[in-house]
């Protein structure tokens, strides 16, 4: 009966990162749809909704009591505006990016991100990398010099997403807080200024939202959803399944947003290109099997322990 009740709490697990997955990975689609405003503006309504919709998704997970034990401590509160500011600029530099015409290279940011976690650990948590790890980060290395070179300017999307995302996973852990709870803390610090800046636009008539039209004006509200409901995917999956298995299913977005980009949005895909990608898959697929690997021996050890 328990090994039943474990079986089910896996699978919910894996539907429920999938879920979360294909949401980060289809969400391009849902930006374009908001390609006449601003990104900046786009990252206002994101916050300010974002903010309201996580007030009942918090009562329903019972995280008020960590809620207010956060906000009792100094130290917790300054990292947590460190990381904020971090979250805001990845949101913004991602949406800017698509409403642009640049979907491959957050695809390719994304990509490289999981190596980029393997390159702060080294340096700033004193981490050891080891071969099949050391060679992964240099085939990523050499993809983008060779994309740098070739196109004589520097990837700074796929970067800039790659290295924020991972300097905001990187503070995240100095602080003991669940996702959600503490990407609502995050929102309360933005949303005063967000919701401001949104009555600003308003009364300058310099804004979208309540002025063209109520289908622009529900995907603003709607930029909530595409926000908040990935992560609760995401958490509820995370506590049911082994780490392991959310680093093999976290290539399913950026697999996703380039299958967007070639087919459906139709951006060159030029050789130079291909390359780095190819480079950049190979890299992660070092990476993963030395993860297996790692875990594997890991298990072999605890059974003979």
């Amino acid at each position: 009966m328990q090994q039943t009740s474990c079986k089910n709490q896996s699978v919910t697990g894996v539907f429920s990162l999938a879920a979360a997955f294909l949401i980060w990975g289809v969400a391009p689609i849902y930006w374009k749809q908001l390609g006449d405003i601003p990104a900046f503006e786009i990252i206002l309504h994101r916050i300010i909704w974002s903010f309201f919709l996580l007030i009942p998704v918090m009562t329903g997970y019972r995280l008020w009591p960590e809620y207010w034990q956060v906000l009792k401590s100094g130290r917790k509160m300054m990292v947590l505006a460190g990381t904020t500011v971090v979250l805001a600029f990845n949101w913004f530099v991602f949406v800017w990016a698509i409403n642009n015409d640049q979907v491959l290279q957050t695809s390719l940011g994304y990509y490289i991100n999981p190596l980029v976690n393997v390159l702060l650990g080294m340096v700033f948590l004193k981490e050891q990398l080891n071969r099949r790890q050391g060679l992964a980060v240099f085939l990523a290395t050499v993809g983008v010099l060779i994309l740098t070179f070739y196109y004589g300017r520097f990837p700074w999307i796929s970067l800039t997403l790659a290295f924020s995302f991972g300097f905001y996973g990187l503070i995240r852990k100095i602080v003991p807080v669940s996702a959600i709870t503490g990407l609502f803390i995050e929102l309360s610090l933005l949303a005063v200024p967000a919701g401001a800046w949104l009555v600003y636009l308003y009364r300058t008539e310099s804004g979208a939202f309540l002025r063209t039209g109520m289908t622009m004006d529900l995907f603003c509200l709607g930029a909530s959803l595409v926000t908040a409901l990935p992560l609760i995917f995401f958490t509820t999956g995370t506590r049911l399944v082994h780490l392991k298995t959310v680093g093999f299913m976290q290539y399913i977005a950026p697999s996703c947003t380039f299958l967007l980009a070639v087919f459906v949005f139709h951006e060159p895909l030029s050789t130079v290109f291909l390359l780095t990608f190819v480079l950049i898959w190979t890299a992660l697929a070092i990476y993963s099997y030395d993860s297996v690997q790692s875990w594997r021996h890991s298990t072999d050890s605890d059974r003979t322990a």
